[in-house]
């Protein structure tokens, strides 16, 4: 089967594996449970889940699948279900008990796989000539998908905290920095406003679109740029035309990580939001999700970051995520 750009193909289980961190962004950690579903030998969708500690009642791990399959069906047709868990047999029934879940929902569950260190085991083939009960090392640094993932580009980081650390708030100087630019923000503002309702709108009209501008001919924003694209992001109707003109890539990935990052506590649901849009739009749910989280955790009551979330947990299709999210923008009580 291939990859959903088809630019790589999965031809066995040790593949599947080696492919798992690539579809996701970064490698599971022990503990962890990746489903993969495929339509007609493509895969349509991955997700990543904790599974119960292993002395959990079996409600837990019935809750795992409950609400997985609401989740996978909203991805029909399916063709081909897959499940990877990672770490020692001890995870071994919660496994089971997921897969039955699944299939007992009428799931066509292909594989089912644990990853221990450096070796496979595959729970659905006692076959021992090919699947010997020590399980069959593999080393994903040498697999031909990983060779194959980074000439095209993908990157598969080494855990989730790597995935946040693209965003994570500036320290130490660049902090204090920021904190003086943004003060000077805010005296700038509140004279811009005394001239009109819409001069700040206008003003962030000009800041967004000069922003990305500059980002795209390779030049970085100065503090005082990024502290006052910020403050004017705060406005819904800024916001939205930056959701506009960002484009799906991942030079603009990189720019709205960067202003998440410098921007101070306050200011920071906006371009995470904004960050998390851009990576959902480029495939990445890993970094979109958690994005969106680092806006809520600021402002619980950010519509627009809860919404994404929302439709990302439900794994909604893209069209219908993108009507959402129109629909909330043009809701006056979005923020």
């Amino acid at each position: 089967m291939s990859f959903p750009d088809n630019k790589l193909t999965v031809r066995s289980p040790a593949d599947l594996v080696a492919a798992v961190p690539y579809l996701l962004g970064f490698r599971p950690s022990d503990g962890s449970i990746v489903v993969i579903a495929s339509r007609d030998r493509r895969i349509v969708f991955a997700a990543r889940g904790d599974l119960p500690a292993p002395d959990a009642p079996a409600s837990q791990i019935l809750d795992v699948a409950a609400n997985l399959i609401p989740v996978l069906r909203r991805q029909q047709p399916i063709t081909d279900l897959m499940l990877v868990g990672y770490g020692a047999e001890h995870i071994d029934p919660a496994l089971l008990t997921v897969s039955e879940a699944l299939t007992a929902s009428g799931m066509p569950l292909l594989e089912l796989l644990r990853v221990t260190g450096a070796r496979i085991f595959n729970l659905t083939c006692d076959n021992p000539e090919c699947c010997p009960p020590q399980g069959t090392r593999f080393d994903p640094t040498a697999s031909l998908i990983a060779v194959q993932a980074t000439a095209a580009g993908q990157v598969a980081l080494p855990n989730r905290a790597a995935v946040a650390a693209r965003f994570a708030p500036v320290d130490g100087a660049a902090r204090d920095r920021m904190r003086r630019a943004t003060t000077e923000a805010i005296t700038r503002l509140t004279t811009l406003s005394a001239s009109g309702q819409f001069a700040a709108d206008e003003a962030g009209a000009r800041a967004v679109r000069d922003a990305l501008r500059k980002h795209d001919d390779g030049e970085p924003l100065t503090d005082d740029e990024v502290a006052w694209l910020t403050l004017l992001l705060r406005r819904p109707s800024v916001r939205d035309l930056a959701v506009d003109l960002t484009q799906p890539h991942d030079p603009h990935v990189t720019f709205w990580a960067d202003i998440t990052r410098r921007a101070e506590e306050p200011l920071v649901p906006a371009p995470a939001t904004l960050l998390a849009i851009t990576a959902w739009r480029c495939g990445d749910g890993a970094l979109a999700g958690m994005a969106a989280d680092r806006a809520l955790q600021v402002d619980p009551e950010y519509r627009l970051a809860d919404l994404l979330l929302q439709t990302l947990h439900a794994g909604l299709p893209p069209a219908v995520s993108e009507q959402a999210i129109a629909n909330a923008r043009t809701n006056p009580s979005a923020q």
